[in-house]
């Protein structure tokens, strides 16, 4: 616990957890990445409605390819 005297001598308490978080292993994992220049939208390829989904930003053309990011259970 952490007690805190402001300026007006309110005291502030903060409790922190002493359990350390477990890293969230990341995958290799397939996207739908956009195309275009000026867009960075993409999205995992799971979770596309599509076979050939178009970005959900701005429209555009989007090209599968594989990156590596946290594991979803």
């Amino acid at each position: 616990m952490l007690t805190i005297l402001n300026n007006k001598g309110a005291v502030a308490m903060a409790f922190f957890s002493k359990q350390q978080q477990e890293p969230i292993p990341e995958v290799d994992t397939d996207v739908w990445s956009c195309s275009s220049g000026d867009c960075t939208g993409w999205m995992r390829a799971d979770y596309s409605f599509s076979d050939t989904p178009s970005c959900p930003l701005c429209g555009g053309e989007m090209a599968s390819e594989v990156r590596n990011l946290p594991e979803i259970k």
